[in-house]
């Protein structure tokens, strides 16, 4: 079975799935076991491992952590450029940034990265990547050097997942980025899930598992928190998003 297979069989178990973040420059190597081994405890569907920089000398050896304490949930890379790639994981998230217009990070990096991907036998989950406005600028636009989409305005969002349906992508993300003030609107998600019937994961601004769960509701397959645990490094509050997201 394909992680990406892994990833759609949460749905036929729980309402959605929940997915960790975690930037290799945020949390130290010394921290991960034992953080990891909660994560899975928590039964969450996988840990997404990325940021827009990468500070971390040795991006191999921390996903090999990874891989020794995460026991059979996926290791998936969520990149911030070409040089976040590595045959430790069991696969990366292939984006897309389809809410920019800028070429380099709509197709420039991705044919730089695909033949590294190629010879390393990495399993690629095309993934249309969506910024959308937060109350901040955030990493991700400002690395990007994009204008994200407005939070006010769910039917261009839709319009952009529509071009991601008809171009292939198997996932659509959509992202307030990393520490937004605000989270994805419901009203975007809603729109965009009854649009299209890809799966939609969320990340991004969602501090509570009752703001996970309402997500959900509006219609997102997969839940992502990441900024949260790393100022709450908590069995307890990894318990709750995953109860909240899996039963709402």
């Amino acid at each position: 079975m394909t992680v990406f297979e892994k990833l759609l069989n949460c749905k036929t178990h729980h309402k959605a799935g929940y997915f960790v973040l975690i930037d290799p420059d945020k949390t130290p190597e010394e921290s991960l076991p034992k953080f990891l081994e909660s994560a899975v405890e928590a039964k969450i569907d996988a840990f997404l491992i990325g940021g827009s920089l990468l500070l971390t000398p040795d991006f191999d050896a921390y996903l090999k952590i990874f891989k020794k304490h995460s026991a059979d949930c996926p290791v998936i890379i969520f990149p911030g450029g070409v040089h976040q790639i590595s045959a430790q994981a069991d696969a990366i998230l292939f984006l897309s940034l389809l809410s920019g217009r800028n070429s380099h990070h709509i197709i420039g990096s991705q044919v730089i990265a695909s033949p590294i991907i190629h010879r390393l036998q990495l399993e690629a989950i095309s993934t249309a990547y969506l910024l959308v406005e937060s109350g901040r600028a955030t990493s991700a636009e400002f690395m990007s050097g994009t204008i994200p989409l407005p939070r006010h305005k769910p039917e261009i969002a839709a319009a952009h997942a529509l071009a991601a349906k008809y171009m292939g992508f198997k996932l659509i993300y959509l992202e307030g980025g990393s520490g937004a003030d605000h989270s994805v609107p419901e009203e975007m998600i809603y729109t965009v899930s009854k649009t299209v019937d890809t799966p939609l994961i969320v990340g991004g601004g969602i501090r509570t598992p009752e703001e996970a769960a309402k997500k959900v509701a509006a219609g997102a397959s997969f839940i992502v928190t990441g900024n949260i645990l790393e100022q709450n490094n908590d069995i307890n509050l990894l318990k709750s998003f995953a109860s909240a997201i899996h039963q709402s």
